[in-house]
Protein backbone atom coordinates (compact mmCIF):
# COMPACT_ATOMS: atom_id res chain seq x y z
CA UNK A 1 0.00 0.00 0.00
CA UNK A 2 1.25 3.51 -0.69
CA UNK A 3 2.01 5.50 2.48
CA UNK A 4 -0.07 8.53 3.41
CA UNK A 5 1.81 11.77 2.86
CA UNK A 6 1.25 14.73 5.14
CA UNK A 7 2.84 18.11 4.44
CA UNK A 8 1.82 21.73 4.82
CA UNK A 9 0.94 23.78 1.74
CA UNK A 10 4.03 26.03 1.87
CA UNK A 11 6.35 23.06 1.73
CA UNK A 12 4.13 21.45 -0.90
CA UNK A 13 4.49 24.37 -3.33
CA UNK A 14 8.24 24.55 -2.79
CA UNK A 15 8.59 20.85 -3.51
CA UNK A 16 6.38 21.03 -6.58
CA UNK A 17 8.52 23.85 -7.94
CA UNK A 18 11.61 21.74 -7.35
CA UNK A 19 10.45 18.81 -9.45
CA UNK A 20 12.14 18.91 -12.84
CA UNK A 21 10.27 19.22 -16.12
CA UNK A 22 11.65 15.85 -17.21
CA UNK A 23 10.12 14.20 -14.16
CA UNK A 24 6.75 15.75 -14.95
CA UNK A 25 6.91 14.53 -18.54
CA UNK A 26 7.74 11.07 -17.23
CA UNK A 27 4.65 10.97 -15.04
CA UNK A 28 3.71 7.74 -16.78
CA UNK A 29 6.54 5.97 -14.98
CA UNK A 30 4.71 6.16 -11.68
CA UNK A 31 1.36 7.77 -12.31
CA UNK A 32 0.35 5.76 -15.32
CA UNK A 33 -0.51 8.83 -17.40
CA UNK A 34 0.98 9.06 -20.86
CA UNK A 35 3.60 11.78 -21.23
CA UNK A 36 1.79 12.86 -24.40
CA UNK A 37 -1.52 13.21 -22.54
CA UNK A 38 -1.26 16.90 -21.73
CA UNK A 39 -4.68 17.13 -20.09
CA UNK A 40 -3.94 14.41 -17.57
CA UNK A 41 -0.45 15.76 -16.90
CA UNK A 42 -1.93 19.18 -16.26
CA UNK A 43 -4.54 17.53 -14.04
CA UNK A 44 -1.84 16.14 -11.79
CA UNK A 45 -0.33 19.57 -11.18
CA UNK A 46 -3.38 21.83 -11.03
CA UNK A 47 -3.26 24.39 -8.23
CA UNK A 48 -3.91 22.87 -4.82
CA UNK A 49 -5.76 25.98 -3.74
CA UNK A 50 -8.85 25.19 -5.84
CA UNK A 51 -12.15 25.36 -4.02
CA UNK A 52 -13.90 22.09 -3.19
CA UNK A 53 -17.51 21.07 -2.77
CA UNK A 54 -18.99 18.08 -1.00
CA UNK A 55 -21.58 15.92 -2.68
CA UNK A 56 -24.61 14.57 -0.90
CA UNK A 57 -24.33 11.07 0.52
CA UNK A 58 -24.00 8.27 -2.02
CA UNK A 59 -24.88 5.57 0.50
CA UNK A 60 -28.47 5.00 -0.61
CA UNK A 61 -27.44 4.63 -4.24
CA UNK A 62 -24.55 2.31 -3.42
CA UNK A 63 -26.87 0.15 -1.34
CA UNK A 64 -28.93 -0.38 -4.49
CA UNK A 65 -25.91 -1.54 -6.46
CA UNK A 66 -25.68 -5.27 -7.21
CA UNK A 67 -22.43 -6.07 -5.45
CA UNK A 68 -21.23 -9.60 -6.13
CA UNK A 69 -21.88 -12.35 -3.62
CA UNK A 70 -18.14 -12.98 -3.68
CA UNK A 71 -17.67 -9.66 -1.89
CA UNK A 72 -18.24 -8.50 1.69
CA UNK A 73 -19.94 -5.10 1.71
CA UNK A 74 -20.67 -3.07 4.84
CA UNK A 75 -21.38 0.56 5.64
CA UNK A 76 -20.07 2.96 8.25
CA UNK A 77 -21.35 6.40 9.07
CA UNK A 78 -19.70 7.93 6.01
CA UNK A 79 -17.92 5.02 4.34
CA UNK A 80 -18.55 1.88 2.35
CA UNK A 81 -16.23 -1.01 3.13
CA UNK A 82 -15.54 -3.41 0.28
CA UNK A 83 -13.62 -6.62 0.86
CA UNK A 84 -12.71 -9.06 -1.88
CA UNK A 85 -10.04 -11.52 -2.92
CA UNK A 86 -9.95 -9.82 -6.31
CA UNK A 87 -11.05 -12.88 -8.29
CA UNK A 88 -14.03 -11.84 -10.45
CA UNK A 89 -17.36 -13.63 -10.30
CA UNK A 90 -17.36 -14.17 -14.05
CA UNK A 91 -15.50 -16.62 -16.25
CA UNK A 92 -11.98 -15.89 -17.49
CA UNK A 93 -9.81 -17.23 -20.26
CA UNK A 94 -8.03 -20.53 -19.69
CA UNK A 95 -4.84 -19.04 -21.10
CA UNK A 96 -3.56 -15.47 -21.30
CA UNK A 97 -0.80 -13.92 -23.39
CA UNK A 98 1.79 -12.77 -20.85
CA UNK A 99 5.11 -10.96 -21.40
CA UNK A 100 8.28 -12.90 -22.01
CA UNK A 101 11.08 -12.32 -19.51
CA UNK A 102 12.28 -8.72 -19.62
CA UNK A 103 9.28 -7.49 -21.61
CA UNK A 104 7.06 -4.82 -20.05
CA UNK A 105 4.41 -4.53 -22.76
CA UNK A 106 4.18 -7.61 -24.95
CA UNK A 107 3.22 -8.09 -28.57
CA UNK A 108 2.31 -11.36 -30.25
CA UNK A 109 6.04 -11.82 -30.93
CA UNK A 110 7.14 -11.22 -27.33
CA UNK A 111 4.42 -13.06 -25.38
CA UNK A 112 3.88 -16.59 -24.12
CA UNK A 113 0.57 -18.37 -23.64
CA UNK A 114 0.34 -19.18 -19.93
CA UNK A 115 -2.37 -20.78 -17.86
CA UNK A 116 -4.46 -18.08 -16.23
CA UNK A 117 -2.19 -16.64 -13.49
CA UNK A 118 -5.04 -14.96 -11.59
CA UNK A 119 -4.43 -15.24 -7.85
CA UNK A 120 -6.28 -14.19 -4.72
CA UNK A 121 -5.37 -10.85 -3.15
CA UNK A 122 -6.57 -9.13 -0.03
CA UNK A 123 -8.53 -6.03 -1.03
CA UNK A 124 -10.07 -4.15 1.88
CA UNK A 125 -11.22 -0.64 1.01
CA UNK A 126 -12.99 1.96 3.12
CA UNK A 127 -14.23 4.46 0.57
CA UNK A 128 -16.08 7.70 1.45
CA UNK A 129 -19.83 7.89 0.81
CA UNK A 130 -19.71 11.69 0.96
CA UNK A 131 -17.12 12.20 -1.80
CA UNK A 132 -15.68 15.65 -2.40
CA UNK A 133 -15.50 16.87 -5.99
CA UNK A 134 -12.67 19.35 -6.25
CA UNK A 135 -11.29 21.46 -9.09
CA UNK A 136 -7.83 19.99 -8.60
CA UNK A 137 -7.51 16.54 -10.13
CA UNK A 138 -5.08 13.74 -9.29
CA UNK A 139 -3.59 11.42 -11.89
CA UNK A 140 -4.89 7.86 -11.65
CA UNK A 141 -1.73 5.79 -11.20
CA UNK A 142 -0.85 2.29 -12.26
CA UNK A 143 -2.59 -0.12 -9.92
CA UNK A 144 -6.10 -0.30 -8.51
CA UNK A 145 -8.15 2.88 -8.86
CA UNK A 146 -11.58 1.46 -8.10
CA UNK A 147 -13.52 -1.65 -7.12
CA UNK A 148 -16.08 -3.19 -9.44
CA UNK A 149 -19.25 -5.07 -8.49
CA UNK A 150 -17.62 -8.27 -9.80
CA UNK A 151 -15.10 -8.21 -6.96
CA UNK A 152 -12.17 -7.23 -9.20
CA UNK A 153 -10.42 -3.90 -9.50
CA UNK A 154 -10.21 -1.25 -12.20
CA UNK A 155 -6.88 0.03 -13.54
CA UNK A 156 -6.24 3.13 -15.65
CA UNK A 157 -6.02 2.68 -19.47
CA UNK A 158 -2.28 2.12 -19.58
CA UNK A 159 0.06 -0.83 -19.39
CA UNK A 160 3.29 -0.99 -17.38
CA UNK A 161 5.15 1.52 -19.52
CA UNK A 162 2.53 4.17 -18.75
CA UNK A 163 1.94 4.97 -22.43
CA UNK A 164 0.60 1.86 -24.14
CA UNK A 165 -3.19 1.72 -24.05
CA UNK A 166 -4.17 -1.85 -23.20
CA UNK A 167 -7.45 -1.83 -25.13
CA UNK A 168 -5.74 -0.47 -28.25
CA UNK A 169 -2.93 -3.01 -28.14
CA UNK A 170 -4.86 -6.24 -27.73
CA UNK A 171 -3.85 -9.43 -29.55
CA UNK A 172 -4.15 -13.19 -29.25
CA UNK A 173 -1.68 -16.03 -29.64
CA UNK A 174 -2.09 -19.77 -29.92
CA UNK A 175 -2.37 -21.69 -26.66
CA UNK A 176 -0.96 -25.21 -26.15
CA UNK A 177 -4.43 -26.80 -26.26
CA UNK A 178 -5.27 -25.24 -29.62
CA UNK A 179 -7.36 -22.40 -28.17
CA UNK A 180 -6.38 -18.74 -28.24
CA UNK A 181 -4.74 -16.82 -25.43
CA UNK A 182 -5.75 -13.14 -25.32
CA UNK A 183 -3.72 -10.29 -23.95
CA UNK A 184 -6.97 -8.65 -22.81
CA UNK A 185 -10.02 -10.90 -22.57
CA UNK A 186 -13.58 -10.26 -23.76
CA UNK A 187 -14.39 -8.61 -20.42
CA UNK A 188 -11.71 -5.92 -20.96
CA UNK A 189 -9.58 -7.48 -18.26
CA UNK A 190 -6.52 -9.62 -17.66
CA UNK A 191 -4.27 -10.67 -14.77
CA UNK A 192 -0.81 -9.32 -14.16
CA UNK A 193 1.73 -12.11 -14.73
CA UNK A 194 2.42 -14.36 -11.75
CA UNK A 195 5.62 -13.02 -10.19
CA UNK A 196 6.04 -14.39 -6.70
CA UNK A 197 3.50 -12.84 -4.32
CA UNK A 198 2.89 -9.66 -6.31
CA UNK A 199 1.32 -10.87 -9.52
CA UNK A 200 -1.94 -12.42 -10.55
CA UNK A 201 -3.98 -9.24 -10.05
CA UNK A 202 -7.00 -9.54 -12.32
CA UNK A 203 -8.10 -6.06 -13.40
CA UNK A 204 -10.03 -4.15 -16.06
CA UNK A 205 -8.78 -1.47 -18.45
CA UNK A 206 -12.16 -0.56 -19.89
CA UNK A 207 -15.87 -1.26 -19.83
CA UNK A 208 -16.31 -4.89 -18.72
CA UNK A 209 -19.23 -6.02 -20.86
CA UNK A 210 -19.64 -9.25 -18.90
CA UNK A 211 -20.17 -7.16 -15.75
CA UNK A 212 -22.43 -4.47 -17.17
CA UNK A 213 -24.72 -7.03 -18.82
CA UNK A 214 -25.54 -8.39 -15.38
CA UNK A 215 -27.15 -5.07 -14.41
CA UNK A 216 -28.01 -3.37 -17.71
CA UNK A 217 -30.08 -4.08 -20.79
CA UNK A 218 -28.79 -3.41 -24.29
CA UNK A 219 -30.89 -0.26 -24.69
CA UNK A 220 -31.63 0.87 -21.14
CA UNK A 221 -29.66 3.12 -18.79
CA UNK A 222 -26.38 2.13 -17.21
CA UNK A 223 -26.38 1.19 -13.55
CA UNK A 224 -23.57 1.27 -11.02
CA UNK A 225 -20.81 -1.18 -11.95
CA UNK A 226 -18.22 0.06 -9.47
CA UNK A 227 -16.88 2.81 -7.31
CA UNK A 228 -13.68 4.82 -7.71
CA UNK A 229 -11.39 5.22 -4.72
CA UNK A 230 -12.43 8.85 -4.34
CA UNK A 231 -16.00 7.71 -3.67
CA UNK A 232 -17.71 8.59 -6.94
CA UNK A 233 -19.62 5.77 -8.67
CA UNK A 234 -18.63 4.18 -11.97
CA UNK A 235 -21.10 3.52 -14.77
CA UNK A 236 -21.22 2.11 -18.25
CA UNK A 237 -21.73 4.14 -21.43
CA UNK A 238 -25.47 4.95 -21.39
CA UNK A 239 -27.29 7.85 -19.78
CA UNK A 240 -30.54 7.61 -17.83
CA UNK A 241 -32.52 7.60 -21.10
CA UNK A 242 -30.48 4.72 -22.48
CA UNK A 243 -28.58 6.85 -24.97
CA UNK A 244 -24.85 6.40 -25.46
CA UNK A 245 -22.92 9.23 -23.82
CA UNK A 246 -20.51 10.86 -26.30
CA UNK A 247 -16.94 10.87 -25.06
CA UNK A 248 -16.84 14.58 -25.91
CA UNK A 249 -19.32 15.22 -23.09
CA UNK A 250 -17.03 13.65 -20.49
CA UNK A 251 -14.39 15.64 -18.67
CA UNK A 252 -10.70 14.73 -18.70
CA UNK A 253 -11.30 12.22 -15.90
CA UNK A 254 -14.14 10.48 -17.82
CA UNK A 255 -16.61 12.16 -15.48
CA UNK A 256 -19.99 13.81 -15.94
CA UNK A 257 -22.72 15.19 -13.69
CA UNK A 258 -26.13 13.87 -14.66
CA UNK A 259 -29.05 11.77 -13.46
CA UNK A 260 -28.64 8.01 -13.11
CA UNK A 261 -31.05 5.27 -12.02
CA UNK A 262 -29.56 5.26 -8.51
CA UNK A 263 -29.28 9.05 -8.34
CA UNK A 264 -32.25 10.50 -10.28
CA UNK A 265 -31.48 14.01 -9.03
CA UNK A 266 -28.02 13.82 -10.57
CA UNK A 267 -24.52 13.06 -9.35
CA UNK A 268 -20.96 13.38 -10.56
CA UNK A 269 -19.85 9.96 -11.74
CA UNK A 270 -17.30 8.25 -13.97
CA UNK A 271 -18.20 6.65 -17.28
CA UNK A 272 -16.46 3.74 -19.00
CA UNK A 273 -17.45 4.48 -22.61
CA UNK A 274 -16.40 1.19 -24.18
CA UNK A 275 -13.66 2.79 -26.28
CA UNK A 276 -10.33 1.29 -27.31
CA UNK A 277 -8.17 4.35 -26.67
CA UNK A 278 -6.95 6.36 -23.69
CA UNK A 279 -10.55 7.24 -22.76
CA UNK A 280 -11.32 3.57 -22.07
CA UNK A 281 -10.76 4.00 -18.32
CA UNK A 282 -10.34 6.66 -15.67
CA UNK A 283 -7.13 8.70 -16.11
CA UNK A 284 -7.55 10.99 -13.12
CA UNK A 285 -9.62 11.44 -9.99
CA UNK A 286 -11.87 14.49 -9.76
CA UNK A 287 -12.53 13.80 -6.10
CA UNK A 288 -10.28 13.90 -3.10
CA UNK A 289 -8.62 10.49 -2.84
CA UNK A 290 -6.67 8.83 -0.06
CA UNK A 291 -3.52 7.60 -1.79
CA UNK A 292 -3.06 4.85 0.81
CA UNK A 293 -6.03 3.03 -0.75
CA UNK A 294 -4.19 2.49 -4.01
CA UNK A 295 -2.71 -0.97 -4.44
CA UNK A 296 0.41 -0.56 -6.54
CA UNK A 297 0.72 -2.70 -9.65
CA UNK A 298 3.65 -5.13 -9.40
CA UNK A 299 6.73 -4.72 -11.55
CA UNK A 300 6.10 -6.15 -14.99
CA UNK A 301 8.24 -8.25 -17.27
CA UNK A 302 8.57 -11.42 -15.23
CA UNK A 303 8.65 -14.96 -16.65
CA UNK A 304 5.29 -16.77 -16.89
CA UNK A 305 6.25 -19.24 -14.19
CA UNK A 306 6.86 -16.59 -11.57
CA UNK A 307 10.04 -15.36 -9.94
CA UNK A 308 11.70 -11.98 -10.34
CA UNK A 309 11.30 -10.14 -13.64
CA UNK A 310 14.05 -10.63 -16.16
CA UNK A 311 15.98 -8.04 -18.09
CA UNK A 312 17.09 -5.94 -15.14
CA UNK A 313 15.49 -2.78 -13.72
CA UNK A 314 13.37 -0.36 -15.73
CA UNK A 315 15.13 2.32 -17.81
CA UNK A 316 16.96 5.03 -15.90
CA UNK A 317 14.52 7.76 -16.94
CA UNK A 318 11.64 5.71 -15.60
CA UNK A 319 13.43 5.06 -12.31
CA UNK A 320 14.27 8.76 -11.89
CA UNK A 321 10.74 9.87 -12.63
CA UNK A 322 9.22 7.15 -10.49
CA UNK A 323 10.41 8.52 -7.17
CA UNK A 324 10.03 12.20 -8.00
CA UNK A 325 6.66 12.11 -9.68
CA UNK A 326 5.00 9.57 -7.41
CA UNK A 327 6.05 11.84 -4.55
CA UNK A 328 4.47 14.78 -6.37
CA UNK A 329 1.26 12.83 -7.02
CA UNK A 330 1.01 11.88 -3.35
CA UNK A 331 1.62 15.44 -2.31
CA UNK A 332 -0.99 16.80 -4.69
CA UNK A 333 -3.63 14.43 -3.35
CA UNK A 334 -2.89 15.24 0.28
CA UNK A 335 -2.50 19.01 0.07
CA UNK A 336 -6.19 19.89 -0.05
Amino acid sequence: MLPKMRINRTHHHRLVAAVSASALLALAACGGVAASDSTATTAATTSATAASTTSSSTKAGLQNAKWGKNMTVSYGTSTIRLRSNGIPNHSRSKYYAVPNAGVVVPTAATATAALDPTAAHNYDYKIPTTPKKISKTTAAPLGSIGMMISGSVLFNPYEGDGTTVAMASNFTIAAPDGSTAPFVDTCSGHPTPAMGGGGGQYHYHGLPACVSKEVDTSTGPSHIIGIALDGFPIYGKRDIKGKVIPVAKLDKCNGITSATPEFPKGIYHYVLPGTANATSSIRCFHGKVDSSLITKMPNMGGPPGGGPPGGGPPPAVARAASAAVRFLCDLSSSAV
